[in-house]
């Protein structure tokens, strides 16, 4: 099914998911609420985050709610779990914002907006996360609420998505391996977007 005619949308909903595919396109990243105001011709960010967050009931967007960066685009709706590209279990990777394929277990899991992953590296592998393996993620709702030792996928805006744990200390992030080959990634808050926390692993045998 392809949204951009969907009769499930608004006039409105329609517009702004169209010029939100066209930019993610173009740009290869998910743009600013201003910048979205701006271009539907809006002097305040409610109406924007209401169309937002209808996409995102009707299946046609993945993101944290006031995060616009978060955003992914979920092109087709169908019977499975949207694989939003790869994610590093080493350095970091550009990951891209279109679903690539869809992974059917949506029997198993009924979380909503689950999304999965693919892993490329092995920084994880003590966690029995290996290099061709799937993460199944669920959103993070309130990025304050993580606990130390969660396995994330975390987007450092400019560099790219990694897969790793967790930890926050002194007012410092670090991503931390499941591999003693890897430093930590010490990072600022607010310098990294979390994207996901890690619900399951799925490996083809």
């Amino acid at each position: 099914m392809t949204p951009s005619t969907d009769n499930n949308l608004t006039d409105a909903q329609n517009e702004l998911y169209g010029w939100i595919k066209h930019y993610m396109k173009n740009f290869q990243h998910s743009p600013s609420i201003r910048q979205m105001m701006q271009a539907m011709g809006l002097k305040s960010p409610a109406p924007i985050q209401s169309r937002l967050k209808h996409l995102q009931e009707k299946g046609y967007i993945s993101w944290q709610e006031g995060k616009a960066r978060t955003m992914q685009l979920v092109d087709e709706i169908v019977d499975g779990v949207p694989i939003m590209g790869s994610v590093a279990a080493g350095g970091l990777i550009e990951t891209f914002p279109d679903v690539q394929e869809n992974l059917d277990i949506s029997e198993v899991l009924k979380k909503k907006n689950v999304f999965a992953l693919t892993v490329n590296g092995d920084s994880m592998i003590d966690a029995c996360i290996a290099d061709g393996d799937m993460v199944l993620m669920e959103p993070i709702k309130d990025e304050y609420s993580l606990k130390n030792g969660t396995i994330v996928s975390a987007m450092v805006p400019g560099l790219g998505t990694t897969l790793k744990y967790f930890c926050k200390r002194g007012g410092k992030i670090f991503l931390e391996a499941a591999n003693p080959a890897y430093e930590p990634i010490e990072l600022n808050l607010g310098e990294v977007v979390f994207q996901g926390k890690l619900l399951a692993v799925w490996r083809k045998i």
